[in-house]
């Protein structure tokens, strides 16, 4: 993990969250959701200082996590794969592997990514994904119904992601779903960003959306489950802020 160069993307408005507050700054548990992902970043053996890329109400952002970050800032919100590529301009030289965490992912744990990282090298994989799996989508899980869809082959190997947006009414029935934790060698990925396409309901750039571009170059997508299915868990509304209260330890 020495070569690991770790990107939190904090760009969002959080909307749904009815708060003069970006999403990044939510709180949970008495500290804002981007926090509880860095003191958990900060716990791994990855001496490269992670970026945030930064866009609503970045100022804000910076006042509250202070200078020991580098930031990247995206000028408009266009999608992840428009805020990984923000981020290019900070990324450290020395780094061969990059990882993508978002800020509304305050669960994730340092078993999950240290599985994942493990993986990505044993295999020495061009992408590796985190997935998890759902028994149905209900009570607390029903949060997680609007995830993107892991769409594999018949052989079972990963062919892409499909947005919750633009998936069909059968693809709506996958329950393995992109909780939006990914691991790309750095040298494919900064090859291959700028091929993203925004031909999608959003007309923004979606990261996954390099999955598919992999598939057609025949690289072949490894993926690591979550330690818990709770680390999917990404609050959308202050509804949902209240029960990840009750649900985190």
């Amino acid at each position: 993990m020495q070569n690991t160069q770790i990107i939190i993307l904090a760009g969002g408005k959080g909307t749904r969250m009815k708060s003069d507050e970006p999403k990044a700054l939510q709180i949970l548990k008495k500290k804002p959701l981007i926090k509880h992902i860095l003191d958990t970043v900060s716990t791994l053996d990855i001496p490269l200082k992670p970026i945030i890329v930064v866009c609503h109400k970045k100022e804000r952002i910076k006042e509250v996590l202070g200078n020991d970050y580098l930031y990247a800032i995206q000028d408009e919100p266009l999608g992840t794969g428009h805020a990984v590529a923000a981020a290019k301009k900070a990324i450290s030289y020395e780094h061969n592997t990059v990882l993508i965490l978002s800020c509304d992912q305050p669960l994730i744990s340092k078993k999950t990514i240290e599985h994942l990282l493990k993986k990505h090298e044993e295999k020495k994989s061009i992408i590796t994904i985190a997935t998890v799996s759902m028994p149905d989508f209900e009570g607390w899980r029903s949060g997680l119904r609007h995830f993107g869809r892991i769409i594999r082959g018949s052989d079972g190997s990963i062919e892409g992601i499909v947005e919750f947006k633009d998936t069909s009414e059968k693809e709506k029935l996958i329950k393995e779903l992109n909780p939006a934790v990914y691991a790309f060698d750095s040298n494919w990925l900064w090859k291959n960003i700028g091929s993203i396409k925004n031909e999608n309901t959003q007309k923004e750039y979606y990261i996954g959306d390099l999955l598919e571009i992999a598939r057609h170059q025949n690289i072949k997508i490894e993926s690591a489950p979550l330690a818990n299915v709770i680390e999917a868990f990404q609050p959308n509304t202050k509804e949902e802020l209240g029960i990840l209260e009750k649900l985190a330890v």
